[in-house]
């Protein structure tokens, strides 16, 4: 016979497996909701002309070879039903000398976990994806966590002068980090640079000094020109707006320092292109995580070898790791993806050093 304890547990057991059938329907509900509001507007021949290839009729986006990447609800019951999340891990976090962040002595990057990185060259400082919360989710208590604590706090990060996002992802644009870096610095805030439409998400913050960009537009600003250029990816950040905001990756020229943040992507002939028109990057931050499974990650998650192949159609000199090793978004173990692209490395015949990780709060100098 079962004990009381153990019967009582069972209930629990079975209670939270209620609990949890019954929100997935609900949201299971939402969702078909969401796709039978979508509304498709005719067009004159005229304006669907005019309009840029990516552009939709209806309002949403779409990446460059025409797809929308949009799994269905049942794709993902059948990936979040039956997986085992992986086990936690400790990384070594590097606190960065405030010295070497106020008066840098030569253009450098710090790594400031998962897609942020603080870039100084040519006297300016530029952040992408700045996350400095506890968790990925509109949720304080529930979604991804951080694993890994922020290197850096926002009050000792050094004056900004832009911030750029490359698409609305909860673990790439993060409003308490934004908000606390505008308000960081009130009397000259930096200006906040995003993909098109993402511009009135950041006014509803109070954010009053973003710029939203198209593919293949730039904005100059303070001595720099940010760019946006093509990924392949998605956008959603309710129930009710997939792809109606475009996601980007960023090419940022400062002080005769070109930097290309890939932000989150699949792998597309995109990087091609980008390498064609942009021959000289001096450095690339390339996406290694989020990729397993591979039949649900792919179109829109690039492996490590995936991710080798962008740094050769870049042509870059160097490039550095990213996404991975903070939060626990998809299947592989957290330390996977490092060892993944030195092997993958290793098979092109690539030099380790062309092609590194970094230590969270790590500062690399060029």
């Amino acid at each position: 016979m079962k004990s009381e304890g153990n019967l009582e547990t069972l209930k629990f057991s079975c209670f939270e497996n209620l609990q949890l059938k019954t929100i997935l329907l609900l949201v299971a509900s939402l969702l078909v909701a969401a796709g039978c509001a979508a509304v498709f507007v005719n067009e004159p021949d005229a304006a669907m002309a005019d309009r840029p290839a990516h552009h939709r009729a209806d309002g949403t986006f779409v990446n460059t070879d025409g797809t929308a990447i949009s799994k269905s609800f049942t794709d993902l019951l059948r990936w979040r039903w039956s997986r085992t999340e992986p086990d936690a891990m400790a990384f070594d976090v590097m606190e960065p000398d405030p010295e070497v962040l106020a008066q840098p002595v030569a253009t450098q990057v710090t790594w400031l976990g998962h897609s942020a990185f603080l870039l100084q060259a040519g006297g300016k400082n530029v952040l992408t994806d700045p996350h400095f919360s506890e968790r990925a989710s509109p949720l304080s208590f529930a979604g991804p966590e951080r694993i890994v604590v922020p290197p850096l706090s926002i009050e000792a990060l050094p004056h900004i002068h832009a911030v750029v996002i490359s698409h609305n992802h909860y673990d790439h644009l993060d409003e308490a980090s934004l908000t606390g870096i505008y308000n960081k610095q009130p009397d000259n805030p930096p200006v906040f640079v995003v993909p098109l439409g993402l511009k009135e998400e950041l006014v509803s913050y109070g954010i009053k000094t973003a710029v939203e960009l198209d593919w293949w537009q730039s904005y100059t600003h303070d001595g720099m020109t940010l760019t946006a250029l093509p990924v392949k990816h998605w956008s959603q950040r309710t129930f009710f707006d997939r792809n109606r905001t475009l996601w980007a990756g960023w090419l940022v020229d400062a002080g005769g320092f070109r930097f290309f943040h890939a932000g989150d992507s699949g792998y597309s002939d995109d990087f091609k292109e980008i390498g064609s028109r942009y021959p000289d990057i001096d450095l690339a931050a390339i996406p290694i995580g989020a990729y397993d499974p591979r039949w649900f990650m792919k179109d829109a998650h690039m492996s490590p070898e995936e991710a080798v192949q962008v740094y050769l159609d870049l042509n870059a000199r160097k490039a550095i790791g990213m996404h991975w090793g903070t939060f626990i978004l998809t299947d592989e173990e957290m330390d996977e993806p490092p060892l993944k692209l030195a092997d993958a490395l290793e098979a092109k015949g690539i030099d380790g050093s062309h092609f590194s990780v970094m230590k969270h709060g790590e500062v690399v100098q060029f």
